[in-house]
């Protein structure tokens, strides 16, 4: 390989393919992202191989996509999916063609691929194939569709998601002409599983540009989740300064969506999307969250009633919305008070109380009422006075020593 170096195993599989007399190229998105220079996760290899014929040649082989004449070839350092190079039958469904065929050459399989940049092939000799200039595109910072876009997108409407899902991903602009194949097929979208639109949206919240969830909403892709289109709610650029949590960042979108009335309720947009059950859960808990002051009593007051992972993401809420509003420079933020006091080891829920139930009980304490409430005591004058979380100082309260 010439320009970059694939794993032991994966030269292995495409040496094994070539030897037996098939073509084997290297595909996709780890063509794009060795050329980017950027890590590479996922090698996909392309064959002119069938099927029966890979899994033929491999000693653990899994049958991940016949139809589709996908193959997953098991080795000790991974797995590689090898896929038969293929084009699509009509796509009924906006997602997923009737059926494919399977095609002698490369040429025919890369035409069918989504961007350019993603339209590129490698042979294990470092033969270069980009028939539909990927290289041009990732050098102008593009993304394209390979062929007509109305037709890319009529095929498979996903794809208008991951052309705002990679631009995000890449800070790459959209060709004017793809994008304009996005809003004239806009209403495929609504043909996609929410189970997958989710996915691409998650990605892009997880990118450095979560506003172009913002575009998403503006073009008209999440007309099926929110109750306004057209315009780009305001603030979720600032998405970006929270850490790369997902059910943060889920929580901080939901928030500013409610405030511009784009969603009237958080968790019925959450179940819209598709978001499991204890995401909708803090996010909503989180939601209806007080303000995080400056009272640091208060503020434990808040983690012991809600929980950590509601609380930070009610502090992230706030500094999101928040934001540009009358703060000064350098102030501190609400995650950032939250994450201090977590840091400090500071108690703020009964089992970090330095006196379980049981020495209470030791003490005569019958199980029951009683106990929960001398420990609610213990709690609240520990949130107070947190040096005073220690088993002797905590038993003299209560023991009357």
């Amino acid at each position: 390989m010439t320009f970059f170096d694939p794993p032991e195993h994966v030269i292995h599989i495409l040496r094994r393919l070539t030897e037996n007399g098939h073509a084997a190229f290297l595909v996709g998105g780890c063509v794009r992202d060795a050329v980017m220079a950027r890590p590479v996760h996922d090698w996909d290899v392309t064959t002119s191989a069938a099927p029966v014929d890979v899994a033929l040649l491999f000693p653990k082989t899994v049958i991940t996509g016949e139809k589709f004449g996908t193959v997953t070839v098991v080795v000790p350092d991974g797995a590689i999916e090898v896929t038969t190079f293929r084009v699509e039958g009509e796509y009924l469904d906006g997602r997923r063609p009737r059926n494919v065929e399977f095609v002698p050459n490369l040429d025919e399989d890369l035409g069918r691929r989504d961007f350019t940049m993603n339209a590129m092939a490698v042979s294990v000799e470092g033969e270069f194939i980009d028939l539909f200039g990927g290289i041009e595109d990732i050098r102008r910072r593009l993304i394209r569709c390979v062929g007509g876009p109305n037709t890319r997108f009529s095929e498979d409407a996903l794809r208008m998601f991951r052309a705002l899902r990679f631009s995000a991903q890449l800070g790459f602009e959209i060709e004017k002409e793809t994008m304009s194949a996005v809003y004239a097929n806009v209403d495929r979208a609504k043909l996609l599983s929410a189970e997958r639109v989710r996915v691409e949206v998650e990605k892009t919240l997880m990118s450095h540009k979560p506003e172009i969830v913002g575009d998403m909403i503006k073009v008209g892709l999440l007309a099926r989740y929110v109750e306004t289109s057209g315009k780009v709610p305001d603030g979720v650029e600032r998405i970006e300064d929270l850490p790369a949590e997902t059910i943060m960042r889920w929580c901080a979108l939901c928030a500013i969506l409610l405030r511009g009335g784009f969603i009237a309720s958080a968790t019925d947009f959450l179940q819209k999307m598709r978001l499991d059950g204890k995401t909708a859960g803090i996010c909503a808990r989180a939601i209806s969250m007080p303000c995080i002051t400056d009272d640091r009593a208060g503020v434990k007051r808040l983690f012991y009633k809600n929980g950590v992972a509601a609380t930070r993401c009610a502090a992230a809420i706030q500094d999101v919305l928040q934001a540009g509003e009358d703060r000064a420079d350098g102030r501190v933020t609400a995650l950032d008070r939250a994450e201090e006091i977590i840091a400090s080891g500071e108690c703020f829920s009964l089992n970090k109380l330095a006196v379980s139930g049981s020495d209470l009980i030791g003490l005569g304490y019958s199980p029951g009422h009683e106990l929960g409430e001398k420990l609610d005591m213990l709690l609240e004058h520990v949130l107070e006075n947190p040096r005073d979380n220690t088993r002797q100082t905590l038993l003299n309260m209560v023991s009357g020593g």
